[in-house]
């Protein structure tokens, strides 16, 4: 809009030169010039009108979220340094949320967040209550065959953490432990292919395609909550023997009584999530790559201290 105000502007003031050269002088030639003048304006007025249209031209449901003037974005508010949200003023803070700003800037919209955990983001995805998801959202083939994921701007790794008393400090020891996990979470997975891989349990019986944390025993089981605070209070409360996770999401949790065990395993992409093939996902994947190009992600990695 702002373009075609400016050609707009261009064309009256080129109108007016027209006028009062044609006042200026009685000639037929002076008359002809200010006619093709006038011409040009015309002709430049609506090529950069359709160039304006054409760069402000999105897919429905991105013009959608524009009418609405609003983005909703699924975040963490309980991950120090990518989704946290303070629980006096109600603000949030974190990589993630940077990054769901700087999508609605680009927009020209407000952003609008919505807390999510593993359990609930696809659910909030798929019906429609957020656009996009921006919450420590691994990238997996299985997954990808349900949503769209864009590059992922971070990898982290999954580990455990566990009670100093406990004397866990490796895999081996987790040999017949319960260890917490989120509901929805690929930790318990990952966690198990670890122990297969490193010959500490049997993994005869392991499918990968069929794995299920709730069901699973050989050599370790599991205790699904429905967030990560829970998961922290079971681990002090002695029902499980070490919560597992991303070592990110981790880190708000360790405190002087807790220690990480020695091995990081499993590498783990985030990437924004959106519904499959929209124009959402094109945007975001355009932005992202973007902003991983020109160091801008880089620079947020290092401000929240996650790198």
């Amino acid at each position: 809009m702002r373009k075609k105000r400016v050609a707009a502007l261009l064309l009256s003031s080129l109108m007016a030169v027209s006028m009062l050269a044609g006042c200026g002088s009685s000639s037929s030639s002076s008359s002809s010039e200010a006619e093709a003048e006038e011409e040009t304006a015309e002709e430049t007025v609506e090529e950069t009108s359709e160039e304006a249209e054409a760069e402000t031209e999105y897919a429905e449901d991105v013009q959608a979220i524009i009418d609405r003037g609003v983005l909703r974005v699924g975040v963490k508010n309980a991950v120090i340094g990518f989704g946290y949200q303070d629980e006096l003023t109600g603000e949030y803070e974190g990589m993630e949320i940077e990054l769901a700003q700087m999508i609605a800037d680009y927009l020209g919209v407000d952003v609008e967040y919505t807390a999510v955990t593993a359990a609930t983001r696809t659910e909030l995805l798929d019906s429609g209550d957020i656009d996009c998801v921006l919450a420590t959202f691994t990238i997996t083939e299985e997954r990808k065959k349900s949503w769209d994921f864009t590059t992922p701007y971070y990898t982290d790794y999954v580990t455990v953490l566990v009670e100093n008393s406990s004397g866990i400090t490796s895999l081996a020891d987790l040999v017949d432990a319960k260890v917490g996990v989120s509901s929805g979470s690929t930790s318990a997975k990952s966690l198990t292919e670890a122990m297969i891989e490193g010959g500490y349990i049997d993994g005869t019986d392991y499918d990968a395609e069929t794995f299920d944390a709730a069901t699973w025993t050989t050599g370790i089981s599991f205790q699904q909550y429905d967030d990560y605070p829970t998961i922290s209070t079971a681990l002090t409360a002695g029902e499980v023997d070490a919560f597992c996770v991303d070592k990110s999401i981790l880190a708000v949790y360790n405190t002087d009584s807790r220690s990480y065990i020695e091995d990081e395993f499993s590498p783990q992409e985030y990437g924004v999530a959106t519904t499959k093939d929209s124009g959402m996902s094109e945007l975001c994947e355009t932005l992202i790559t973007g902003w991983l190009e020109d160091g801008t992600i880089d620079g947020l990695i290092a401000e929240y201290g996650i790198d």
